[in-house]
């Protein structure tokens, strides 16, 4: 006969799994983001100053206290223009 607590072996097996794959992906995220927190509610000016700080830093997240934009930065045009027609 069984003892009763070898039917909660595979529940903690997959409790642990579950856990894992949660905090691995949390750590993932969380150096994606460059060590900060997810943002949340972006709106149109936040996507448009993160793609400025992406195009000055290199990073999504990256800012910078620099007087000067880095060389190049005047040729990295955020404007998308359509195709030409000749």
């Amino acid at each position: 006969m069984g003892v009763p607590f070898e039917a909660l072996i595979p529940y903690a097996i997959m409790l642990g799994m579950f856990g894992l794959t949660g905090a691995g992906l949390s750590k993932i995220r969380h150096m994606q983001n460059g060590g900060k927190r997810a943002r949340h509610s972006i709106d149109q000016w936040d996507r448009q100053m993160m793609d400025r700080d992406r195009r000055l830093t290199g990073y999504l997240r990256g800012q910078t206290d620099e007087v000067a934009a880095p060389p190049g930065f005047e040729l990295n045009n955020p404007w998308r223009t359509e195709k030409r027609i000749y």
